[in-house]
C-alpha cells in the first residue's frame, strides 16, 4: 500500500520516516515532491559492465545546466530520504517527462531501512536546460510485510552511498575491475 500525503506526514512527525530537508508544500495526495540536486556526473564514452565508469563531475550553476542526447548523466536527488519501516519507490513525474527528461528508470525501490540521497539515471531526448533544486519527480513510501529486514545493516555494495554513485556491477564480474 502506497502512504497517503497526511500519513507521510504523521510518519514524519514520529521519525518513522525521514526527508531532509523537508517541505511541507511539496507534499500531494500520495507522494513527495523531490528535487535535483546540484551536482551531475557526465558520462562520456563506451561504458563497460566490468569497469568502473568515467566520469566528468559538473556543478549545476543557477542559470542552469543545458543536458544533450545521447549522454548519461548521474544526479543525485537534493534530499536525504529514509525509513526502517518502509520502502521507498522514486520515480520522475509528468513535468519532467514532458521536457523530454527521463530519470531513474532502471532502480526506483528503495528498500527498508535505506537512507539516501538517490543516485540519479538522467537522459535527455533533446537539449534541454535543468537547474539545481528543481523538482524532479514523486518519492512515495510503501508498506511492507513480512520480516523487516534493515538494508543499512546488510552486506550490500550501495549500502553507505552518499551521493552521486557510479554502477558496481564490476565487482561481481569475473575479471571485473576490484
Amino acid at each position: 500500500m502506497i502512504l497517503t500525503g497526511p500519513a507521510i506526514s504523521a510518519a514524519l512527525q514520529t521519525g518513522e520516516i525521514t526527508i531532509d530537508p523537508y517541505d511541507p508544500a511539496r507534499l500531494s495526495p500520495n507522494a513527495y515532491d523531490w528535487r535535483l540536486g546540484d551536482t551531475l556526473r557526465v558520462c562520456a564514452g563506451d561504458l563497460d559492465a566490468a569497469a568502473p565508469t568515467a566520469f566528468v563531475e559538473q556543478p549545476i550553476p543557477v542559470t542552469g545546466l543545458v543536458l544533450r542526447p545521447g549522454v548519461l548523466y548521474l544526479g543525485v536527488t537534493l534530499e536525504k530520504t529514509g525509513a526502517e519501516t518502509y520502502a521507498q519507490m522514486l520515480n520522475g513525474d509528468r513535468t519532467i517527462g514532458a521536457l523530454g527528461i527521463w530519470v531513474h528508470v532502471s532502480a526506483p525501490l528503495g528498500h527498508q531501512g535505506h537512507a539516501i540521497r538517490w543516485t540519479l539515471e538522467i537522459r535527455a531526448a533533446k537539449p534541454v536546460r535543468v537547474y539545481p533544486g528543481m523538482t524532479f519527480g514523486k518519492l512515495v513510501f510503501l508498506t511492507a510485510f513480512g520480516t523487516p529486514t534493515s538494508y543499512q545493516q546488510q552486506l550490500s555494495k550501495y549500502a553507505d552511498t552518499d551521493g552521486i554513485d557510479i554502477s558496481r556491477l564490476y565487482e561481481e564480474i569475473p575479471g571485473g575491475v576490484l
